[in-house]
């Protein structure tokens, strides 16, 4: 069973939306626990994200590719599988944010780190810290009688 779109968009967040057709909504049958019933209902929901076909910016597409995440496939497809509630309309706004939280984690840029030195007078602090820490460390060693 297919789940029917209009060609509208899908809100990610403010001043990104993504065309609904991107997104494919097919209903499944949930595994786990549930008597009878589990077998005649398919109440959970796969749903399918194509990242090249989305319209994303260039930037968020390659950051979104580049997740190491084990939902995007070597296609550039999210596949994500939604059954933790026993409603169907429930499971699809849960794969949905899951979705939008994806597509988030991408979203903000990493600033370039900019190398810095220690000052001098950082480094000076440093060596006397270690210098004490080393004579402190000394007092611990056993008493030897013959360095007298």
């Amino acid at each position: 069973m297919k789940h029917e779109h209009q060609d509208t968009t899908f809100a990610v967040a403010a001043g990104l939306s993504v065309p609904t057709r991107a997104i494919d909504i097919t209903a499944i049958r949930a595994a786990g626990p549930g008597g009878q019933n589990v077998n005649k209902v398919s109440s959970a929901v796969q749903l399918r994200f194509d990242i090249h076909a989305a319209g994303l910016p260039e930037p968020l597409r390659e950051r979104l590719l580049a997740l190491h995440d084990r939902r995007i496939t070597r296609d550039g497809i999210v596949i994500i599988k939604a059954q933790r509630y026993r409603r169907q309309e429930r499971n699809i706004e849960d794969a949905c944010e899951r979705l939008r939280a994806l597509i988030r984690l991408a979203m903000p840029v990493q600033r370039p780190r900019r190398a810095t030195r220690p000052s001098r007078g950082a480094r000076e602090r440093r060596l006397t810290h270690k210098t004490v820490r080393g004579k402190i460390k000394s007092l611990r060693k056993p008493v030897n009688p013959q360095d007298d």
